[in-house]
């Protein structure tokens, strides 16, 4: 629960977005103070609550293109940077598996959000997936980007989905991340003005050094008990759809209909999706069509 000491502010003058934010037309930019954390937001619409869960090395202007057609179907969008990534601010630089779901149901409590539409791609994946297992009641319908079902059957055809860890886990400060937004895992060549927006935070050394952080104390840790079976065993509820670029080289239809059969033993609502024209940074791709199928689940799974 949120502390008497948490609120949200909505900071007027532009010199508190160190360094400056990308341009995005349309949203608020709040922060909501928690002891020891101060979460950057950008926020737009109204209606019906949808959450945004940006993926690595991403942070709320992923969803530039994608947030603003939700909330012209009539929702009030919330795009959080998560801790280690944005404008987000820490006081304390450890970061342990659990520690994004806890600064997440903070968020909503503080926000007054007692169900919520939940999209997340890439490592946001992981937290959303946290969420809608372990606290199914604060989320409405969930959509991941990216990545596979934590019921996923481990086997060595998932393993060059991996092949980008060990260099995030030994990442030196400073070391660049531009090849992140390389051939393999787009669907086109990225325009250097977007990756410099992706990466721009990375100019704050508590981000840049997040890099290792989050990848040792959430990423391994939570593959680990994918790998162990651990969400085989647990059953997930919330209505689920999976969604993946067409063109994406490690998660694919095939390798999909390989580790997912039979979902019905896991789940009690969930669907399969392929965005023609896009691969893993499937909302840079094709944030339209990424829109089209999300709101698509949200009225006939809610």
């Amino acid at each position: 629960m949120a502390t008497t000491e948490s609120r949200v502010t909505r900071p007027d003058d532009a010199s508190t977005w160190s360094p400056p934010l990308p341009e995005a037309s349309g949203f608020d930019h709040l922060v909501v103070e928690a002891p020891g954390l101060r979460t950057h937001l950008a926020v737009i619409g109204a209606g019906e609550p949808v959450v945004l869960l940006h993926g690595f090395p991403q942070h709320w202007w992923q969803w530039r293109a994608v947030a603003p057609a939700m909330a012209e179907s009539g929702y009030r969008v919330f795009c959080p940077d998560l801790r280690g990534a944005g404008w987000t601010v820490a006081d304390d630089p450890r970061v342990g598996r659990e520690t994004r779901l806890r600064d997440l149901l903070t968020l909503f409590d503080v926000l007054r959000i007692e169900r919520a539409h939940l999209v997340s791609h890439d490592l946001g994946a992981l937290t959303a997936m946290q969420l809608t297992y372990d606290h199914p009641e604060r989320v409405r319908t969930a959509v991941q980007l990216s990545v596979p079902p934590a019921f996923m059957t481990v086997s060595p055809r998932v393993v060059p989905g991996f092949r980008h860890l060990p260099s995030f886990i030994w990442h030196r400060p400073g070391a660049p991340l531009n090849g992140i937004f390389s051939e393999r895992y787009v669907a086109r060549p990225m325009a250097q003005a977007t990756i410099d927006a992706h990466l721009v935070p990375m100019r704050r050394p508590d981000i840049d050094a997040a890099v290792r952080t989050l990848t040792r104390g959430v990423v391994v840790p939570e593959g680990m008990r994918m790998a162990r079976g651990v969400y085989r065993h647990r059953r997930l509820t919330v209505p689920t759809l999976f969604a993946f670029g067409r063109l994406d080289r490690y998660w694919n239809e095939d390798v999909m209909g390989r580790i997912c059969r039979h979902p019905e033993r896991y789940a009690d609502r969930v669907e399969f999706a392929y965005v023609e024209d896009a691969a893993h940074f499937v909302t840079d791709d094709a944030p339209a069509a990424v829109a089209d199928l999300t709101l698509d689940w949200f009225r006939r799974a809610a």
